[in-house]
């Protein structure tokens, strides 16, 4: 189960735009080769969506929390996701509000 791909939804608040949140998740879960994709959300919040085994996401995990120098992380919400092939070969920024 440990060694099992998933997929996890992260919802990361506080002074989380325009500090380089989405370029520090990406480098983030590049470097522990987990796949999917960061972007700015219209309430001021970033959404990570990441696809990996259970004890990456958990480092992934620790990484949002911390976030950039420059930024103020207040909370990180996290849950299951469905995983989407589409987003299983790599990590990207998308564009701000992008759907």
């Amino acid at each position: 189960m440990e060694n099992q791909t998933r997929a996890r939804r992260f919802y990361v608040s506080g002074r989380v735009q325009g500090v380089g949140y989405r370029w520090f998740a990406q480098t983030s879960a590049e470097q522990l080769g987990v796949a999917g994709y960061v972007r700015n959300l219209s309430d001021g919040r970033v959404e990570v969506y990441a696809i990996g085994i259970a004890g990456r996401l958990r480092e992934l995990s620790d990484q949002l929390r911390r976030g950039p120098r420059l930024a103020a992380v207040t909370d990180v919400s996290e849950s299951e996701a469905e995983l989407l092939v589409e987003f299983a070969s790599g990590f990207s920024v998308r564009g701000e509000y992008e759907g």
